[in-house]
């Protein structure tokens, strides 16, 4: 029998923590929420939630020293999977109050304001994934559940000739902007996986498949 992977939700304050660890479940992970460094590092999958304004969790985030757990995780090659705002405090900054506030800078780019008429952007929408995704294998063609006013809306990282370019998925609203990213052991969505139903419960499950 094959042995669970183990995933640990990161608690630090922030994120729909109890969905998260049902859904995570659901789709075949031991699951563990901790704000634990040990715990973090030793899983074998890091979720990193994040709900709210983008400077908030990231103070969560430094208080529980999430930055740096997740720079030593990807050192290692050991897989991390952002969601919300847990997908946008990987950029370089975000852009809200009327300041620039630091990012973890996983990847460079800017968390600004989405420009629609309707915001926030909340429910159900389809996303452009790329050909070769991973999270999206069977699931290209569904809805997943978004609710955020602020996303990346240009994707900024150079090409390199050294290393495979990331896979970015773009969701619509008012204008482009980055639904998903894959990028070796980081990955992370813009929508809410926990919440997309039986497409949010696959592509978790496409996750930890990568574990």
């Amino acid at each position: 029998m094959t042995a669970r992977p183990r995933v640990t939700v990161l608690d630090y304050g922030s994120g729909n923590l109890h969905s998260a660890v049902k859904a995570l479940e659901a789709a075949g992970a031991d699951v563990r929420l901790s704000g634990d460094r040990a715990a973090a590092q030793e899983a074998d999958g890091l979720y990193v939630p994040g709900v709210g304004a983008f400077g908030a969790v990231m103070a969560g985030l430094e208080a529980a020293r999430g930055p740096e757990i997740i720079d030593r995780r990807l050192a290692g090659g050991r897989p991390v999977l952002g969601v919300c705002v847990g997908l946008q405090v990987l950029f370089e900054r975000g852009l809200e109050g009327g300041e620039a506030i630091p990012g973890v800078g996983e990847w460079p780019g800017v968390v600004e304001r989405l420009e629609a008429p309707v915001l926030p952007h909340m429910g159900w929408d389809l996303v452009d994934a790329p050909d070769g995704s991973r999270l999206f294998a069977g699931i290209a063609g569904e809805r997943f559940y978004f609710v955020h006013s602020y996303g990346v809306r240009e994707w900024t990282m150079p090409p390199s000739t050294s290393i495979a370019a990331p896979l970015v998925t773009w969701g619509d609203h008012g204008g482009p902007f980055v639904a998903a990213v894959e990028n070796g052991a980081l990955a992370a969505t813009q929508f809410h996986p926990e919440k997309s139903g039986a497409a949010g419960l696959r592509l978790l499950t496409n996750w930890l498949e990568t574990l």
